[in-house]
């Protein structure tokens, strides 16, 4: 894995515009498409520790899934944790890390923020 790597959804704009802004700064970032390629607990807790928030904040609450399965619930960090890994479409993207640091790209220039 590259110093620079890009958890991505090709469907969603935001995270399209993130990777073409590193392309534009002439970056080639590793990219992960993580609701084909799987992320695991440790992974999750390694993303979350260099972005510096609590998985509940890293949670997408607009999805049907986070309505049906999570809403209302009282959960722990590794319940959060454990409801990403089970469906990841509940994570907030795109997540873009490079070195020690992590930022979710909403809106996508906050990549900007890795090369400060």
């Amino acid at each position: 894995m590259s110093d620079l790597v890009i958890y991505h959804n090709p469907r969603c704009g935001k995270s399209r515009g993130a990777l073409a802004l590193l392309r534009e700064q002439g970056c080639e970032p590793d990219v992960v498409e993580y609701l084909k390629q799987a992320l695991d607990a440790a992974l999750l807790k390694d993303l979350l520790a260099r972005l510096g928030m609590p998985a509940s904040e890293l949670v997408r609450r607009g999805e049907s899934v986070f309505k049906e399965k999570y809403r209302g619930r009282e959960m722990s960090e590794d319940d959060w944790i454990a409801a990403m890994v089970a469906d990841p479409i509940l994570i907030e993207r795109p997540i873009v890390v490079r070195g020690a640091r992590a930022v979710v790209a909403r809106p996508p220039e906050r990549v900007g923020e890795l090369f400060d």
